[in-house]
Formats: C-alpha cells, structure tokens, sequence
C-alpha cells in the first residue's frame, strides 16, 4: 500500500473512533479499531503520551502493529491491551479487513437481562434487522481479552457472523472497513436499546415476523454504507479536524 494510501486508513480510523465516541459505543478511551494492512501488518487506535479519549482521536494516534503483535509502535504510543482480539480474528477471518472493539452500554445491560439481539426492528434498520436475523453470538467469558488463547476463543465464538457480544463487557464487529464495522456496532446497539425500552414499558421484546423480514429490501451499499457514513461523520460535535480543516468526506 503506498503512503497516501495508509494515511487515508488513519484518517478513516481516527474518523470511526470518534463516531464510536459520538454514538457512546465507546465512552472515555476504552475501544479501539484496527484496519489489516498485509500479511504482516495492521493499522491499530494506540494510546499515547497526550491521551484524551476517543472522542479527540486524531491519525497519529493510529499506528502501524505487526499482526503477530511484536514491535514498538514508537512515538510513545502503545498499543491497547486487547490487541490479541484483533490479531486473532484478523487471523481466523480472511474475509475481514477491520475489527472494531466498543462498550455499548445497552449491548451489555440487554445480554444481562437475557435480551439476545434479535431482529426486533424492521424498516426502521433493514441493514440491522437481515444482521440480527443471521444470529449474533454471545461470548460469555467477561475477561480482558488480553492474551491469545483468548483472542482465539472470541475468534472461535464469532464464527463467520459480523458481530460478537462480549457478555459483561461490550461488542466486537468487523467488516470490509471502518464504516462498516462501526455502523454494525450502532445497529446492534439500537436493537439492545430497544429491546430495553419495551421490557421497562412492560412488554416482551419480540422480533419481527419472517415473513415481513423477507420483504425488506436491500437498499445497496449507496445508501447502507456511503450516505450512512457520511451522515455519522457529519454528526460528529465538532466538524473540525486535526489539521484544521474539515472532516474529509
């Protein structure tokens, strides 16, 4: 990948990590993101020495990890401590370009209270309900997923499913980049706040019929993905960047 390729990966990375923030996936400075470069390389969200959170995430933040999770950094950065869930997945799923880790807290509270995601939602996020409907795991081991052997074990759990609740803990999503993964996030938290908000009123949060399922169209990739993202990016609080300029679009 050239040089101008890899910084628009840190922009778009930086980019996610403050949608993630703005959407309160990921409060304070636990979540992070990270894009496969190559076979050896991956783009990761560190920590560095003038941390401010993910809401303030800027491209230098984002630096360049061996998948294998050997090597500095440098700048004084570090990589977070749950880089093994990225190594992992990225090793286990070919398929998958980006992994996105965050601490919805909804996602968390729906799976305590016994709430799986399930498609409870038509119309209203067809992307999120054909997600919901295809099953989303539940890993239920609420660790640090700090080593391997861990990473290996979320791998396994996630299977070749988009998502992965991580009971007591938060969500993983991947996909083919950062806008995918984070908006796979933001739908499976909408489905838990929902399904928290129709057990408080008294009812029994139930998913949509099959048959109205069937008949929600797919809207394309234009709309799903670009005009989406760019909706979330446009919501950001503040609509200046790190160099001054705008957001790129």
């Amino acid at each position: 990948m050239t040089a101008a390729g890899v910084r628009r990966l840190r922009r778009e990375i930086a980019l996610g990590c403050r949608v993630l923030a703005a959407r309160g996936l990921a409060d304070g400075f636990l979540g992070h993101i990270s894009v496969r470069l190559d076979a050896a390389r991956m783009l990761i969200r560190c920590r560095g020495p003038r941390e401010r959170g993910l809401a303030h995430t800027e491209p230098a933040d984002v630096r360049v990890v061996a998948v294998d999770g050997s090597g500095d950094p440098g700048g004084g950065y570090a990589p977070p401590a749950e880089l093994p869930l990225h190594t992992e997945i990225l090793a286990a799923r070919p398929d998958v370009r980006c992994v996105v880790h965050a601490h919805p807290f909804a996602v968390v509270a729906a799976d305590l209270a016994g709430h799986p995601v399930r498609p409870l939602l038509g119309a209203y996020d067809i992307p999120g309900a054909h997600l919901a409907a295809g099953g989303v795991p539940v890993y239920p081991r609420s660790v640090l997923v700090r080593t391997p052997d861990l990473g290996r074990e979320v791998a396994e759990a996630l299977g070749s499913r988009p998502v992965i609740v991580l009971r007591g803990h938060g969500l993983t999503a991947v996909g083919a980049g950062p806008a995918e993964a984070v908006l796979r996030a933001r739908s499976v938290d909408v489905l838990a706040r929902a399904a928290l908000a129709v057990a408080a009123a008294g009812g029994t949060p139930a998913p949509v019929p099959e048959a109205d399922l069937a008949e929600l169209p797919d809207l394309g990739g234009g709309l799903n993905l670009t005009v989406a993202w760019r909706h979330e990016i446009a919501h950001l609080p503040s609509r200046r960047s790190w160099s001054g300029r705008r957001y790129p679009k």
